[in-house]
């Protein structure tokens, strides 16, 4: 290989948006390189440490029975999500370096100057110049600075965990976001005891206390151990097991656990990319700074993905790669402003998706509205969640008076990372709460609930009195 390269587009980091870009340029018969600086990683965060795996646990969690072993269980499950990730991992490295015009390289890459980068693979150097210039480095765990953390082989990341065979039989999580209850959920149904500290005085806070309080009670009801305004000020190393201390309400409390998962968010990764040298600028918090078309300070530079400080999601990543493409090929269409009703579903068991405003977030805007809001339980028109045995969570929509337009949904229930999405496209489109309710869904389906809650108003556009979220089970 020659140790420089001369390329139409130089694409930093195998995640989702760029690895689109870079195909579909590719496919268009430009010179492209693709830089990963990990072959455990190509095709990025979602397929190898990220959504499928998790999502996997997820699914294989739910299946173990009663008298399974857990940690036989347990590391049968994550051989077999290995594999399916290194299937993936594979597929995604043949799909662009199978392509003639596209060159994928593994090593660091760092800027020289705006248009080029020098990439170490190994003990060679390559030094790639090019007419754009792609950032898709992805995110990070933060590690928060409390004493004990950092450097305890007892504390772990979403990522270790995946990749660990030996369940923990304690296990203890810092941190009540999605991904702290995701794998709160997870382990505690492959059989760990599972507590989780949260600094906020509520799990879940941005959502009605309706609907917090019922995911809530699934989790606490499942053996989760919550524990709500809970600072960590200190992590100590008892040998066998590690001690987590923690003040709430004035006093020190400490729980001992296996393992410490740390779930307090991710961070742009922007470190060692040389960016001061390309003039690429970023903003407090460390992610690189784009405009709504997601160019850089330097023009012929872009930013996709959760490194460019959006929504820390696979699919916003593709969406980016639409944006990005478009001025690529000179469509100045798209941009970032034209994001409506974007979902969100967080993965325990049964899912929680979100899209839109909340009736607190609603009534705080002035908007008259009406609430139709369901036990899934009491949906007759929703039988496969009686099919497949959960019937447990609710959904709950909230709806404009006037227009009769849904302008939120919260849907905690069987299959609610699917239904969501029939819901945000009408709510994209305009279409309205009736129409939802009138049309005709497959049998037995999930999206038929849609024909009865809809058909349900049990709330006027009156000021309705918000059920606080259900106190967590935690005695500490």
């Amino acid at each position: 290989m020659s140790n420089e390269i001369h390329a139409d587009l130089l694409v930093i980091g195998f995640g989702k948006g760029g690895k689109t870009v870079a195909a579909a340029m590719g496919r268009r018969g430009k010179r492209v390189v693709m830089v990963e600086q990990s072959d455990q990683m190509y095709g990025g965060t979602c397929p190898n440490v990220g959504c499928v795996p998790s999502k996997a646990l997820v699914h294989h969690s739910g299946q173990r029975r009663p008298d399974d072993p857990p940690q036989e269980w347990y590391e049968r499950s994550i051989r077999q999500v290995q594999a399916i990730t290194g299937f993936m991992r594979g597929a995604n490295y043949d799909s662009l370096n199978g392509a003639d015009t596209v060159t994928v390289l593994t090593g660091r890459a760092t800027f020289t100057d705006p248009h080029t980068a020098e990439v170490v693979t190994g003990d060679d150097r390559v030094t790639v110049t090019a007419g754009h210039i792609l950032i898709n480095t992805g995110s990070e765990p933060i590690i928060p600075d409390i004493p004990g953390l950092r450097g305890n082989k007892r504390v772990v990341t979403s990522t270790d965990l995946i990749h660990a065979t030996v369940l923990p039989r304690r296990l203890t999580i810092i941190g009540a976001g999605y991904l702290g209850i995701e794998f709160a959920s997870i382990y505690n149904r492959f059989g760990s005891e599972v507590t989780v500290l949260e600094e906020a005085p509520e799990i879940l806070g941005r959502l009605d206390g309706d609907v917090a309080g019922a995911a809530l009670d699934i989790l606490t009801g499942e053996g989760t151990d919550f524990v709500t305004s809970a600072e960590v000020t200190e992590l100590r190393d008892g040998g066998d097991h590690a001690t987590v201390v923690y003040g709430k309400d004035g006093a020190r409390h400490t729980v001992d656990a296996d393992a410490v998962l740390v779930a307090t968010g991710r961070a742009a990764v922007t470190h060692d990319l040389g960016l001061e040298a390309a003039g690429v600028r970023t903003t407090r918090y460390g992610a690189v700074e784009v405009d709504e078309h997601l160019r850089t300070s330097r023009p012929h530079i872009f930013a996709l993905g959760d490194v460019n400080g959006g929504p820390q999601f696979t699919y916003m990543s593709l969406d980016d790669s639409r944006i990005v493409l478009d001025q690529l090929l000179g469509d100045d269409g798209r941009s970032i402003t034209d994001r409506v009703a974007i979902p969100a579903t967080l993965f325990m068991t049964p899912p929680l998706a979100t899209v839109g405003l909340t009736e607190r977030e609603a009534r705080a805007a002035g908007c008259r509205i009406k609430i139709a809001w369901q036990r899934v339980a009491d949906i007759a028109a929703m039988p496969r969640a009686y099919v497949v045995e959960e019937t447990r969570g609710v959904m709950k929509f909230v709806i404009d008076v006037e227009t009769d337009e849904i302008l939120g949904a919260a849907l905690l229930s069987v299959d609610a990372q699917e239904i969501i999405n029939v819901v945000a496209l009408a709510m994209r489109h305009g279409v309205t709460a009736a129409e939802l309710r009138e049309a005709v869904y497959t049998h037995p389906s999930s999206t038929e609930a849609l024909n009865d809650i809809l058909g349900t108003i049990v709330r006027s556009d009156e000021p309705t009195r918000i059920a606080e979220p259900a106190a967590p089970r935690a005695g500490r």
